[in-house]
């Protein structure tokens, strides 16, 4: 999918403010958000059923990790957009030349890394 607009994004960020500000560029962008996760436990368990045609993942949640949570997508073949403060370097190996949506972030860069995420 080339345009970013009709796609089900499955969010997960610990940070209520961020994660609002990020529903609401999702929704300028014509996106509808499949779900919502503040913490590792909830996002691991709606990563397992949860219809999305992509993820944007907070690399830090409350201190841990998001790997599980990346781990369970990539598995059920569902792209994935690490959103981080450290950019590539803070991904562990296994992730390198994921995309990587820098913090703080720009709409026109949320919608460049979903189409390609999606493309």
């Amino acid at each position: 999918m080339a345009e970013s607009a009709g796609l089900k994004v499955f969010v997960v960020e610990d940070e209520t403010i961020v994660a609002m500000l990020l529903e609401q560029m999702l929704e300028e962008l014509e996106c509808e958000v499949a779900g919502v996760a503040g913490q590792l436990s909830q996002a691991t368990e709606l990563a397992r059923t949860v219809d999305a045609d992509v993820a944007i993942l907070d690399l830090n949640l409350s201190g841990q990790r998001v790997d599980p949570v990346a781990a369970i997508l990539a598995e059920r073949q569902v792209p994935f957009i690490f959103a981080s403060g450290y950019g590539e370097d803070g991904l562990s190996p296994e992730w390198r030349g994921r995309p990587v949506l820098p913090k703080p972030f720009r709409l026109d860069q949320l919608k460049d890394a979903l189409e390609a995420a999606t493309g």
